[in-house]
């Protein structure tokens, strides 16, 4: 008896990006578990040409990043395709897609719960998810009574997304005078961790301090990328494993000979993964804030109340007050929970020993250490880096 032969699936979707390449893990994951496919791909970036392989390569179904460039090359393969990119609808071709307007609600949301009150936005004009983000993000806004200013580098409907990006490159004067503009403290929402690295580049040349005058949130949590930045980017996660997932269950039904019940459907994000560049409770006392930024640098280094009592140009007892109606804690408890969240990640993101983090967090004694560390989180180091660690840094 003849075998029968496995499903060619071609996936035009990029590598170069940490979106693309955890699509392609959720479309590896349905392919390993739940069909017998044989998956073809090759390394590319998002405006990449259509590939001439595919026209010989006798393809039962595509998953690609679907573009005005490569759509009339796809329909002429005559097979079933499904769209993970979204930059506009064809006809016939089902989408599936990240939830922009969860990605702005979880933005907004984190900002908020950060004390800002006044917000901002950069993207890049005429890039459909751009677009998206800001609308929401806009309307969110405009709900809670707080004020929005908005910039968009220049470009043209025709223009690639590469081209559309690379125009945020050439515009840094204009966006470091934009970002000159924006009342302390704001919290600015951009539309990818491509433009947040470009944003943050543009507060060190106006010497805006980020996360007190200006805290940064981006999308895509592209590792590569955030922990370029300086400081690290917090940024939205999006489900993009799920995407992909997705998208081969609709191809595998497609195949199947059944059309999916909707032409578009909408994943939702997972989480905010938090860095360094909102790392801060916006407060719009400026002498606050400047304590505030100080605690954050130089906490584990093993201050104390003291040393930031002669810091500040306030008395130790304006600054306790001013502490307590603004931010519910005394400077003690800002100065623990500085060197405690230090800790939590270097016990997460690290092996080092807790005699070798006790000297990095601003403790004398690791006895002293462990004992603040149960007090505030109810576990000691050792139960909280067995329940939480991640894979080191290389």
């Amino acid at each position: 008896m003849k075998p029968k032969s496995r499903p060619r699936i071609a996936l035009l979707v990029e590598a170069s990006r940490a979106y693309g390449r955890e699509l392609l893990r959720g479309v590896a994951l349905f392919a390993r578990t739940q069909v017998d496919w044989s998956l073809l791909h090759q390394e590319m970036t998002l405006d990449s040409a259509f590939p001439d392989w595919i026209s010989s390569a006798r393809v039962s179904g595509v998953i690609a990043r679907v573009d005005l460039h490569t759509i009339d090359p796809l329909r002429k393969l005559n097979v079933p395709i499904v769209d993970v990119r979204c930059n506009r609808k064809f006809d016939g071709i089902p989408q599936v897609e990240t939830d922009n307007k969860k990605v702005a609600e979880l933005a907004f949301e984190h900002l908020w719960d950060r004390g800002f009150r006044r917000f901002a936005f950069c993207g890049f004009r005429f890039a459909s998810y751009s677009d998206a983000r800001l609308r929401y993000f806009r309307e969110l806004v405009a709900a809670s009574g707080c004020t929005l200013s908005v910039y968009e580098s220049k470009g043209k409907p025709s223009s690639s997304l590469t081209m559309l990006e690379e125009a945020g490159l050439v515009d840094f004067e204009p966006l470091s005078k934009w970002l000159a503009t924006l009342q302390r403290p704001t919290g600015l929402f951009v539309c990818n961790d491509i433009r947040g690295q470009q944003v943050l580049n543009a507060c060190r040349n106006i010497e805006a301090s980020v996360p007190d005058d200006i805290g940064v949130i981006g999308v895509d949590d592209d590792d590569a990328i955030c922990l370029l930045c300086d400081p690290t980017l917090s940024s939205v996660r999006p489900d993009a494993v799920r995407v992909g997932y997705r998208a081969g269950e609709i191809l595998h039904q497609m195949l199947s000979g059944l059309q999916p019940e909707e032409q578009i459907e909408y994943i939702s994000p997972t989480s905010v993964c938090e860095r360094f560049s909102t790392k801060v409770i916006a407060v719009d006392d400026v002498e606050l804030a400047r304590v505030c930024r100080f605690i954050r640098q130089h906490a584990c280094d093993g201050i104390n109340v003291g040393d930031v009592a002669e810091f500040t140009t306030l008395s130790r007892r304006q600054l306790e007050r001013r502490c307590q109606e603004e931010l519910d804690q005394t400077l003690h408890q800002l100065i623990t929970a500085t060197q405690i969240a230090r800790v939590k990640q270097l016990l997460t993101e690290t092996k080092m020993t807790l005699e070798q983090i006790t000297h990095r967090t601003g403790y004398s004694h690791k006895e002293r250490l462990s004992a603040v560390f149960k007090r505030e989180t109810g576990q000691t180091p050792g139960e909280y880096r067995s329940q939480n660690a991640k894979p080191p840094a290389p």
